[in-house]
């Protein structure tokens, strides 16, 4: 799979999460619950089959169910995992067989007749996926077939942006809350909050008084090609909670609300103190590979490659060695957002994180919510002895 602009602009739209409040009796399925698009949408019985349109949605339900893929009878958007090991550790339904897949990464993908044929309970959505919000011709045309649609997502980098800054915790609060209500795991939807919560304080103290530091938070990092930097909306969220600060061309009134592709030269100039890339499982060849189950060194390499593009040199991250790779997935599942912030506040402030270790973080996340262990390396540094891999 080539990353382009197209595929950048997928991959940033899964990480935005609209409000959604749940509502309804604490049965599964039971009573009605309100969306991220606001619909209030009814729930007759227990949810035994579910289609997501969009297959990260099954880490959400990974926190709050032991088994969620028993629950999946078809998904969308499988490369959106950017990991071959959590899409293998969640790909087998309840028959043992894999999920039949109805989409790729585009609404345009998704086929009708291979959800109808599946007779799924309820159908998980994504503005993504359908941009209709429920005004679309497939929601419309799954509800006619007696098929509730809800969307766990309401937002993506095709709306406009008001430009005030989101919240991407409070909305996984509120998505988390939803799944709570359709899986009937409200009480643990609320204890992972807790845990996220408990976790987000401890960063925001260690960071109170501390000046943010600039970095280069890059949204698509190919030895080939630069710039594209993180704009204000998600991961630039994510990045101020962890204490940084965005770089000056995507801020402001008239900067880029979700990406920003940016000269060499006007990069230079910004002068970040901390470098960031992006990587993943998918692109071989033309980015690291960093992610869950792949070679660290390898990905330390592929960092070195990125770092002798035209005018990196001068860079003072790189100059300081302050060079660091994230796994995408910790950007676009909401409930992996805390082992960034974690991860990056570390990076960024290191004094101040001195004796934190994020890969406690990860180790409670694997031993008290999720499904299946999550594996490193999930963060990295180009020097290893910067920070712990996120194992």
């Amino acid at each position: 799979m080539r990353l382009d602009r197209r595929t950048c602009t997928i991959l940033l739209g899964l990480t935005a999460l609209a409000p959604v409040t749940a509502l309804g009796a604490p049965g599964a399925g039971s009573g009605s619950v309100v969306d991220a698009a606001g619909r209030r949408v009814p729930l007759a019985g227990a949810v035994r089959r579910i289609v997501l349109l969009d297959a990260v949605d099954v880490l959400s339900m990974a926190v709050l169910h032991p088994d969620p893929s028993a629950l999946i009878v078809g998904w969308a958007g499988v490369d959106r995992f950017d990991s071959d090991l959590v899409r293998r550790l969640y790909e087998r339904g309840s028959n043992g067989g894999p999920i039949p897949v109805v989409g790729a990464q585009t609404g345009d993908t998704l086929s009708l007749e291979r959800i109808l044929a599946l007779e799924p309970d309820l159908v998980v959505a994504t503005a993504v996926m359908e941009p209709g919000l429920g005004e679309g011709g497939l929601t419309r045309r799954l509800e006619a077939a007696g098929i509730p649609v809800i969307f766990s997502s309401a937002a993506s980098n095709r709306q406009a942006d008001a430009g005030a800054p989101g919240d991407p915790f409070g909305d996984m609060a509120r998505a988390l809350r939803l799944w709570g209500a359709v899986l009937g795991k409200g009480d643990r939807a609320d204890a992972f909050i807790g845990f996220v919560e408990e976790r987000l304080a401890t960063v925001t103290a260690r960071l109170a008084g501390a000046p943010a530091v600039k970095a280069y938070l890059e949204v698509q990092s190919t030895y080939d090609d630069c710039c594209w930097t993180a704009g204000r909306r998600i991961w630039g969220d994510l990045l101020a909670r962890a204490g940084g600060r965005n770089l000056s061309a995507v801020e402001g009134p008239h900067g880029s609300p979700w990406y920003a592709k940016l000269a060499a030269e006007q990069l230079m100039t910004e002068s970040p103190e901390v470098y960031i890339a992006s990587g993943g499982a998918f692109g071989a060849g033309i980015r690291p590979g960093i992610g869950p189950g792949l070679d660290p060194e390898k990905a330390r390499a592929g960092l070195r490659r990125l770092t002798g593009r035209t005018g990196f040199d001068t860079l003072p991250a790189v100059r300081n060695r302050r060079v660091h790779g994230v796994w995408t997935g910790l950007l676009t599942a909401p409930p992996l957002n805390i082992l960034f912030v974690e991860a990056v506040a570390k990076w960024l402030h290191p004094d101040a994180f001195a004796d934190a270790d994020p890969s406690d973080t990860m180790d409670e996340l694997n031993r008290r919510f999720l499904a299946q262990p999550l594996a490193g390396p999930c963060w990295l540094s180009l020097s290893p002895a910067t920070a712990a891999d996120g194992r």
